[in-house]
């Protein structure tokens, strides 16, 4: 049985998807809808940006409960906080902190790639449709990344954010238009 938000994302993908496709392109000239295809891209490679800065809030946060730990007397802190690991072992509040934030991080990395291809095959055949499902994404993402970089050791936080949830919406959005776009090419349907 699929969960009832997946449901609701697949429905809205395939409604707005059918809509563009058969009512979009006479609604808008062709050149329109080449800068709108252009959309998609600029989101997705600002999203890649901000993954990339994100990366330095890990590597102050590593250092920052790296000290931390030292001041509370834990052992073996070099061995368990810094570089090569990923994560810290251990169940101290610091280390609980520091794997919270670096589990922000390292969960961008999960999705990134399938939101970036859906994105980019989506936007040929559904481009205003992509592009706001690119920006849900987007702006999930982010908050989302937030959540879990403040959830000081308790990873159930990282759904606070108001619209954090966005990000798989945003993200299921774009796997099924970057699939239906494929679809419509294969089908001789979409010309690229």
């Amino acid at each position: 049985m699929i969960p009832k938000p997946v449901a609701i994302v697949m429905g809205a993908a395939a409604t707005s998807g059918y809509v563009e496709y058969n009512y979009g392109s006479s609604m808008i000239s062709t050149p329109r809808t080449t800068q709108l295809a252009a959309i998609t891209p600029a989101i997705l490679l600002g999203t890649g940006f901000w993954a990339f800065t994100h990366g330095f809030v890990v590597g102050k946060a590593r250092t920052k409960y790296a000290e931390l730990a030292r001041e509370d007397g834990e052992t073996d802190v070099d061995e368990r906080y810094l570089l090569p690991n990923l994560y810290v072992q251990g169940t101290s509040k610091h280390a609980m902190a520091f794997n919270c934030i670096q589990r922000s991080h390292q969960h961008i990395f999960e999705t990134y790639t399938q939101a970036v291809l859906g994105g980019l095959a989506g936007m040929i055949s559904f481009p205003i449709s992509t592009a706001i499902s690119s920006m849900m994404y987007a702006i999930g993402r982010v908050q989302l990344s937030r959540g879990y970089a403040a959830a000081e050791g308790d990873p159930k936080k990282r759904y606070e954010a108001r619209f954090s949830i966005w990000m798989w919406f945003g993200f299921l959005g774009n796997v099924c238009f970057g699939l239906g776009s494929c679809g419509l090419i294969m089908a001789g349907k979409k010309k690229l």
